[in-house]
């Protein structure tokens, strides 16, 4: 058996097995890229499946055409700016109250309208 497996930025799988000086080459791992990213359809769990308005899937191999390259033993880091966030949410929960009382007071002066005409 293999003991060691390299997955290279091209997407080439290769096997070191005990005895061999060269890979044994495995196979290739491919990309697909979408023309309109947006029509993708989530269906949960990270995962999407392609519908008409997504377009067809372009198949590639990594680090062409503008595909990405694939890097063995890498985990990606969330891509959210948390204080940015923080920023947003107290931003929307300020324009919420904000509404809020809008409301409350044209209440108010309709119940005032009613009570005095």
């Amino acid at each position: 058996g293999a003991n060691k497996i390299t997955i290279g930025t091209n997407g080439t799988v290769n096997a070191y097995t005990p005895g061999q000086v060269e890979p044994q080459q495995l196979g290739d791992i491919t990309l697909v890229d979408f023309i309109n990213h947006s029509g993708l359809q989530p269906i949960g769990g990270n995962l999407f499946v392609e519908t008409v308005a997504s377009g067809n899937p372009v198949q590639g191999t990594p680090g062409e055409n503008g595909l990405g390259v694939i890097k063995q033993g890498m985990l990606e880091n969330s891509n959210v700016d948390i204080v940015e966030e923080m920023v947003n949410m107290i931003t929307t929960q300020r324009a919420y109250e904000m509404n809020s009382k809008v409301v409350s007071t044209a209440d108010q002066m309709l119940q005032y309208i009613t009570q005095n005409l």
